[in-house]
């Protein structure tokens, strides 16, 4: 049985990071520049692998692929939903001219995908959590895993 405290506590504190990050950006007006978001993949890869790492010393023996697996899911999947419901905050609340910023740097005159914004933030955490969690069992499945399977 999962004890799902570990993954929400790792996702909670990457939340916390991804928002400080995005808050240290807009003090320098560097939030508009989607590239400096590629970042939130280091902050967000660091909390799942020392997710799945703590969670492999605390249940050595008990420890399988799915179950790394579900943690590394859930702390990416909090993270995200946390800094999403933290992005639409923002960008509703305290800057309401921040969608408008974003669109007019990538888009010019022809902006009209505000609406989307949110959506593909939650996209891009979600998809990244995915793949994040896939390499890095890679790294922690034990030789026994392999070697039942190839039995």
């Amino acid at each position: 049985m999962i004890n799902f405290s570990l993954p929400i506590r790792f996702g909670i504190a990457a939340s916390g990071s991804l928002i400080a990050y995005f808050l240290i950006l807009s003090l320098f007006n560097l939030h508009t520049n989607v590239f400096y978001s590629l970042f939130n993949t280091v902050i967000t890869g660091f909390a799942i692998y020392e997710a799945i790492k703590y969670e492999r010393i605390q249940n050595r023996e008990g420890f399988s692929y799915g179950q790394g697996f579900k943690i590394g899911l859930i702390t990416g999947f909090v993270a995200t939903l946390i800094f999403t419901v933290f992005f639409a905050f923002y960008a509703t609340e305290i800057n309401t001219d921040f969608l408008k910023e974003l669109s007019a740097a990538w888009f010019g005159e022809y902006n009209n995908f505000e609406a989307i914004v949110f959506f593909t933030v939650a996209i891009m955490g979600f998809s990244t959590t995915l793949v994040l969690t896939l390499s890095f069992m890679q790294l922690f499945k034990s030789s026994n895993d392999v070697k039942k399977k190839s039995s």
